[in-house]
């Protein structure tokens, strides 16, 4: 009776205990997603505005080498290589989340990986002296390697660092970072900053400046203290990483939670991709991330940012005038990216994602009625920006920044790298699928694309509400033994 009393009672400390938001948190929080996610976001839109000039440029340099004008199929082919060779290195970037996280820490990944942005900043921003296209296209690859590492590291290196009761609002962070970048790139890209035959190229280096800044910062901060404990067998080190992350020296809760970690987990030892396919124990957690990662990706927000300037064209918005239109809609997604950091703790994963799946799937509906009545029915267009403008509140409260977080949480040490290398190559294949696609869709069935993405939406919705548990202030053995439970296993329980 005794014994069960002290159990009792070590549970409610250990409940009691909240982590709370210390600066080394918020900053290694700051440093890590500007350094790294902010590029991802960067660069995913740094090449939209200035197209023609760097047109042009490929053209020119083509003349000079030959003496005769580059082709139109040659040059649309280059062009499309030259976007959607981001995708595709972020795509080999995943691959190397696995051997990477596990041989040099999440600290040392993402300060190795700031190498490939600094190396591709350098070529692209001088291609132009260089007189050379094909160092863009190459550097587009590089630079996709490390958005594939950073969009994967960023958020584990995070979520282990976390307190569990913070663990949302860390998580949502990177995301927020990566549309912070989207509309950096966008306002840069402004045709009267450096958006212009002359800028183009400082805008295009300008990617290696965070990375200069994490290079000579991050060392100064710990690394994950699950990492230090669990794989590396060293718990002084873990100790002192906790301590200064917590602000306090009583870290003994979390530092037991983790060695039950590590005990429930020593049976199955590092987890490679093929054994987190065969393993029954986490068969749907992986079915999970796969789900969310394709659905984030596949529900048609490339298409809805594709279509936004036709959109507002046909509102009646001025040609000139669209760029600054963009510039807002990249705006309202970074806002309510930050909505979703001080409200993922409070609501829960859950019910964020339902939400942001239904605004999404309503939005894509009515946005098909709208597009194909504009013509006959005048406010229609007017009905089509509201479209676009809930589509995107939609997708950045819940489908952008949650899924990595349930990647982290549904995970325990040793099987999480591989989950996010599985996780992040979904991303970035759905990612790349729509690009190469899209253009094809849109031929072929014009408005009526966005009914298909309509269908993706509700398929994730009705998977996310049936199967994906609320994993909101749990740690991450409780989110194990609920998913154990689906998954109709024991959980190797420590022997106290």
């Amino acid at each position: 009776m005794k014994l069960k009393k002290q159990k009792q009672e070590s549970a409610e400390g250990s409940e009691g205990v909240k982590g709370k938001m210390t600066l080394p948190l918020a900053l290694v929080a700051l440093i890590s997603a500007f350094g790294s996610s902010f590029q991802y976001g960067y660069n995913v839109s740094v090449i939209n505005s200035p197209a023609p000039y760097m047109q042009d440029f490929y053209n020119k340099t083509y003349l000079d080498r030959t003496g005769v004008p580059m082709d139109a199929n040659f040059q649309t082919l280059l062009w499309s290589l030259t976007v959607s060779m981001f995708p595709l290195g972020g795509l080999f970037g995943s691959l190397m989340v696995w051997p990477m996280v596990n041989n040099c820490g999440r600290k040392g990944t993402l300060l190795i990986n700031n190498l490939f942005s600094i190396a591709a900043a350098v070529l692209m921003g001088t291609s132009e002296l260089a007189k050379t296209f094909e160092v863009i296209i190459l550097s587009r690859v590089v630079m996709g390697i490390f958005a594939g590492l950073a969009s994967n590291v960023v958020p584990m290196f995070l979520g282990e660092m976390s307190p569990k009761n913070l663990r949302g609002a860390i998580g949502v962070v990177p995301q927020l970072f990566i549309t912070i970048g989207i509309l950096s790139a966008q306002i840069l890209g402004l045709n009267s900053i450096l958006g212009n035959a002359k800028g183009w190229p400082v805008l295009l280096g300008l990617t290696g400046i965070p990375s200069m800044l994490q290079l000579l910062t991050l060392p100064f901060f710990p690394e994950s203290p699950r990492y230090l404990l669990i794989q590396k067998g060293n718990e002084e080190q873990a100790r002192k990483a906790l301590q200064r992350l917590r602000g306090r020296e009583d870290v003994e809760d979390e530092i037991q939670e983790m060695y039950q970690e590590d005990r429930s987990e020593k049976e199955e030892g590092q987890f490679s991709v093929l054994k987190l396919f065969t393993y029954k124990g986490l068969r749907w957690q992986l079915i999970s991330i796969i789900v969310m990662m394709a659905g984030q990706q596949l529900s048609g927000v490339n298409g809805v940012f594709y279509y936004a300037d036709r959109i507002f064209e046909s509102a009646g918005v001025a040609s000139s005038s669209i760029q600054y239109v963009t510039v807002s809609i990249g705006a309202i997604n970074v806002v309510m990216t930050l909505l979703a950091v001080f409200i993922v703790e409070s609501l829960g994963r859950r019910i964020l994602l339902l939400a942001g799946f239904v605004m999404c799937s309503a939005a894509c509906a009515i946005l098909t009625l709208a597009l194909n009545l504009q013509n006959t029915v005048s406010w229609m267009s007017y009905l089509s920006i509201v479209c676009v403008i809930s589509y995107i509140i939609g997708h950045a409260i819940g489908p952008s920044p949650i899924p990595a977080v349930i990647i982290t949480e549904m995970f325990l040490q040793s099987s999480r790298p591989a989950a996010f290398m599985v996780g992040g190559s979904v991303h970035w294949l759905s990612n790349f699928t729509v690009g190469l696609v899209f253009l094809y869709m849109e031929a072929g069935l014009g408005p009526y694309s966005f009914l298909i993405f309509c269908a993706i939406c509700v398929t994730t919705l009705l998977y996310i509400f049936f199967v994906v548990p609320e994993t909101k202030n749990k740690t991450f053995m409780e989110i194990n033994r609920i998913m154990a439970k689906r998954n109709k296993v024991e959980v190797q329980e420590s022997k106290e």
